[in-house]
């Protein structure tokens, strides 16, 4: 895997889906709609938006979950990591639900909250170990996901934000090599 290196698969920051942190929720959903259409030679459309400061650097993403998070409220009240890290089965997760009245409104009323809510107030920001050089190999790169439980990684150039490595573009290279081995007769 020496001979991949990071930029020959990342997603160059000028395709990937952009908002300003002092967006509203229903622009990061446009921004989101508009780069997976120009985005469509890829299998995979893009499952986040990066979201930059007022100087233009990149500073978070907006993934899937904390979209759906930032819509219900009632999600601060909830001690989410503790929650997760517990591996409360189904009942606790239901009564969870009551307990807390999530989701109570139609989906129409709680959708129309995304004018009010400031993408800054529920991005995610990456760690440290979510960035990855753009000369890095592949095999480095593998090896921040699967440790990291990653769906992407951060790609640096001289310590800007350059693009983004998605794990599903990975896995689709991996799956190719494999596609093309031939199987070694001696073997069995």
């Amino acid at each position: 895997m020496h001979s991949f290196k990071v930029k020959d698969i990342m997603v160059p920051l000028a395709d990937y889906a952009t908002v300003s942190q002092d967006a509203d929720l229903y622009q990061a959903v446009r921004a989101l709609k508009e780069a997976q259409a120009a985005f469509s030679q890829k299998p995979y459309m893009h499952r986040a938006v990066l979201v930059y400061d007022d100087k233009n650097r990149i500073v978070g993403k907006l993934g899937m979950v904390d979209l759906i998070r930032g819509l219900e409220p009632g999600y601060k009240k909830i001690d989410l990591e503790k929650f997760a890290s517990l591996g409360y089965g189904s009942h606790f997760t239901r009564s969870a639900l009551e307990d807390y009245r999530l989701w109570r409104e139609p989906l129409d009323e709680i959708c129309r909250r995304s004018f009010r809510i400031r993408v800054k107030n529920i991005m995610y920001t990456p760690s440290k170990g979510e960035y990855v050089d753009h000369e890095a190999g592949l095999d480095e790169a593998m090896h921040q996901l699967v440790i990291g439980h990653h769906q992407s990684l951060l790609v640096t150039k001289n310590k800007e934000i350059v693009g983004i490595l998605r794990l599903t573009d990975v896995f689709n290279e991996i799956c190719s090599a494999i596609e093309a081995c031939r199987p070694d007769p001696t073997e069995k």
